[in-house]
């Protein structure tokens, strides 16, 4: 849980000073939309290498040394703004996608077989511990920007606490074998290669990766924009536009720590289109509204809509057919690929349209999870 809430103080950390960096070094829009390409690039590079980190270091040394390399591309942001270097600002956020994609994968493997080995349900709790982690992070960049500490020293004073956490956290991470354990022939990896091949003509995982891509677009793109709308489109300072992306973590968070219930009540489909549904009004209040407070009340339900896409997608995967594993790893695709592409994606509507008006993006993928939430749904065998 710890290594969880690592990753998402990490994913929080530029997010709510990009207004701060924009000012700094005289910044576009459009150009912070390809500094956080890097970030999408990079993690797409993690995602691809970390099957192969695991196998090769092991559990406990993989987990640890993502999180030493995090330490070290926050340092390098740093560096990055006490230069003024835009190049070496790229590497950072390069190099920071690419620890933030191998570590995500690395604790989902690791606390999958962790809650299978206790026997009971803990990965939603891990995935709020991750939302905590979120508003933490946030909470610390609007600590800084109201108390006028730079973005260069946050950053550097991260790394340093980023590296101390990987050592306490280190050895609650179970040690597994390293090659060894992993040892297989080819037959069986090309086996495994054409099962996760053929679950992307599975077209119920498709739909199911649909509902992903719809929250997880969300979330990328309140990490990068919320803190820059709220500043520059509703005109507040820029400790209020951190505070507000705080509001936005801590809502995840506590819907997805106390969902549980609702999800048992509702079912898995019930679920996904209420939250869907406050989403969409989210982003309309969001978008549309001039008074603060009702701007606040849309960052609340946006953060709601985001919330339960990703683990609820997850264990619809793994129940919608033979090899779960491959199967998960089909939508966890889709889903990564659209936390992380999100934000340019959306920094490149912003240049031509604006900024709010690019967010109708996320309405619209809203409506389009709402619409395949059925999707879901327990699979019901057949006498």
């Amino acid at each position: 849980m710890a290594a969880f809430a690592i990753g998402g103080i990490t994913t929080a950390a530029w997010g709510p000073r990009l207004p701060a960096i924009k000012s700094q070094l005289d910044l576009g829009t459009a150009t912070i939309g390809l500094l956080l390409a890097g970030v999408t690039v990079g993690g797409i590079v993690g995602l691809l290498l970390s099957n192969s980190i695991l196998h090769r270091l092991g559990s406990r040394r993989a987990v640890s040394g993502a999180i030493v390399v995090i330490a070290t591309a926050m340092g390098l942001l740093g560096t990055a703004l006490v230069l003024g270097s835009i190049p070496l600002l790229t590497v950072g956020f390069l190099v920071v996608g690419v620890a933030i994609g191998t570590l995500d994968v690395l604790i989902n493997v690791e606390g999958s077989a962790i809650e299978r080995r206790a026997g009971r349900t803990l990965m939603p709790r891990m995935h709020g511990a991750w939302s905590v982690g979120a508003a933490v992070g946030s909470g610390i960049g609007a600590a800084c920007a109201a108390l006028g500490i730079t973005p260069a020293e946050q950053f550097l004073g991260e790394a340093v606490a980023i590296v101390l956490a990987a050592a306490l956290v280190a050895p609650g991470v179970p040690r597994a074998d390293g090659p060894a354990t992993h040892e297989a022939s080819v037959t069986d990896r090309g086996a495994k290669v054409r099962q996760w091949l053929r679950g992307w003509s599975d077209w119920r995982l498709l739909l199911i990766g649909v509902v992903m891509l719809g929250v997880e677009l969300g979330e990328g793109s309140a990490n990068s924009w919320l803190t820059l709308a709220v500043r520059e489109d509703h005109g507040q300072s820029a400790a209020v536009a951190a505070l507000f992306f705080t509001v936005f973590a801590a809502g995840e968070a506590v819907s997805r720590v106390f969902g549980g219930p609702v999800v048992d009540r509702l079912g898995r489909v019930g679920a996904i289109r209420a939250t869907t549904t406050l989403g969409v009004v989210g982003m309309i209040l969001f978008i549309q509204s001039n008074n603060l407070f009702v701007v606040l009340l849309g960052t609340i339900f946006w953060s709601v809509g985001v919330s339960m896409g990703f683990p609820l997608g997850m264990s619809a995967a793994a129940e919608s057919g033979p090899d779960p594993a491959a199967r998960v790893s089909v939508v966890g695709s889709i889903g990564y690929f659209a936390g992380l592409a999100g934000p340019p994606v959306i920094g490149a509507l912003a240049e031509s349209a604006g900024l709010l008006h690019a967010l109708w993006l996320v309405a619209a993928l809203f409506v389009a999870a709402f619409a395949v939430a059925g999707s879901l749904g327990r699979r019901v065998a057949l006498r």
